[in-house]
């Protein structure tokens, strides 16, 4: 069989689209360079603090023991880091809620009243920095629409509802509607929308299918599914949201102003959150982007969750943090974040997979939503970016001193091991070191 012309890079191509292969075995057979993979990062953001008496590990590796709040990822122990102690100082003294919030990801101090002063947030950064080399630098998500007006603490409510910022001035629009994220991922346009993606690579496809090995054929075909399957919920979210179109026409009002699911957003936040999650893992598969952020809830979320038996909406139940409403509600978003790591997990990526070749930050504003606590944030990192971050380890920075506990050296660290060259991010100078002891 004469060699055919593949390498990491190639794409499945159709009308109006490309789709970037899994790794191939038969590359390897055929001599192909694949051991660079691209690194990914992706984070997740939950409001308001966590029940965070269950909020704590001890050991290691598999043999790690996990809190109560912290169940969800049992599975995932050795691809895990559960770091402790880190704070964003320009989020601490300042006021609650939006002055907590809006600078989650930057570190910057933020402006009260009408102007928006802030800065670049690390998934912006490091769009700038790798999202040159995919079609879209960046995915922003949401899944609750944001919120407008001012707090009590005269800081915008714009600081509350976004945690991506492309500037000190400007945030990231949000993505909250499942069908426009997988548009703009697809180039999906006009009748395209009516098209399944898959059809449009189909004929190369099927050609490249006869070019590799069997084990190859599997593994595309698996590849394909996924992706259709995901598709397929798509076509159904994107019905809901043209009915949603049509009923605030019918009412005069913005879609955005009307409450779900009369807004055209899933009325079980459970599927949203689910569907969202799977978008990061088919565009880091698909390689249409290698930065992601998603933010489940807003901060003062007004979520209800009555699959979990709770009563008050998100931000009241914040304020009784230690009980055991509170911890179903800490242990759901945490599996949002066991999910995601499955999917991606799940993805062989030459002797590892794809989370392996990432790196996955769950976070939260605060420590206690009861007491507005932001001395110390949770986090949680997954994915050992290419053995560049050990895992398996609880890695506490509570004792050190404030300079040594930056939430922004973490950043930093980051940033350089996905291949930038920054040496100051935020309010740190120095990456934060996540050698083992």
């Amino acid at each position: 069989m004469n060699r055919p012309n593949l390498s990491r890079r190639i794409l499945l191509k159709g009308v109006g689209t490309a789709m970037a292969l899994p790794w191939l075995e038969s590359m390897n057979v055929w001599g192909d360079e694949a051991s660079t993979f691209p690194k990914r990062f992706a984070v997740q953001f939950m409001a308001c603090g966590v029940n965070y008496e269950h909020w704590w590990a001890k050991g290691e590796g598999n043999e790690m023991e996990l809190g109560p709040s912290l169940e969800p990822m049992m599975a995932h122990r050795a691809k895990m880091n559960l770091v402790s102690g880190l704070f964003n100082q320009s989020a601490v003294g300042v006021g609650i809620h939006p002055g907590q919030t809006g600078n989650i990801l930057s570190g910057a101090s933020l402006k009260k009243g009408a102007e928006l002063r802030g800065g670049i947030s690390i998934d912006q950064r490091l769009a700038n920095v790798v999202g040159t080399q995919t079609a879209q630098p960046s995915l922003v998500l949401g899944c609750e629409q944001p919120t407008t007006g001012y707090h009590e603490t005269n800081f915008s409510m714009a600081y509350s509802s976004h945690i991506s910022w492309q500037d000190a001035t400007s945030p990231v629009p949000m993505e909250v509607y499942p069908s426009l994220a997988f548009d703009s991922l697809f180039n999906n346009r006009g009748n395209r929308r009516n098209q399944s993606v898959l059809d449009r690579v189909s004929e190369h496809a099927e050609d490249l299918s006869r070019r590799i090995s069997a084990a190859d054929k599997t593994k595309l075909d698996e590849y394909m599914t996924s992706v259709r399957e995901v598709e397929k919920r798509i076509e159904r979210a994107r019905d809901d949201q043209q009915t949603a179109n049509d009923r605030a026409t019918h009412h005069g009002k913005p879609i955005e102003m009307m409450p779900r699911p009369d807004n055209g957003l899933p009325e079980d936040i459970r599927e949203h959150m689910r569907l969202m999650s799977d978008l990061v893992a088919i565009a880091f598969q698909t390689d249409k982007t290698r930065v992601a952020s998603m933010l489940m809830c807003r901060d003062i979320s007004g979520l209800l969750y009555p699959f979990l038996d709770v009563r008050s909406a998100h931000h009241g139940a914040s304020h009784s943090d230690l009980n055991d409403e509170y911890l179903r509600i800490t242990q759901y978003y945490v599996g949002q974040f066991a999910y995601l790591a499955s999917r991606l997990d799940a993805m062989p990526e030459g002797d590892g997979t794809v989370l392996d070749n990432s790196c996955l930050m769950f976070i939260n504003n605060m420590w206690s939503g009861n007491k507005h606590d932001s001395s110390k944030v949770p986090l949680i990192l997954a994915g050992g970016l290419q053995g560049t971050m050990p895992t398996g380890r609880v890695l506490d920075f509570g004792d050190r001193p404030d300079e040594e506990r930056k939430l922004c050296s973490l950043y930093l660290s980051i940033l350089n091991k996905m291949g930038s060259d920054d040496t100051k991010f935020g309010d740190a100078n120095e990456p934060l070191s996540l050698a083992p002891a």
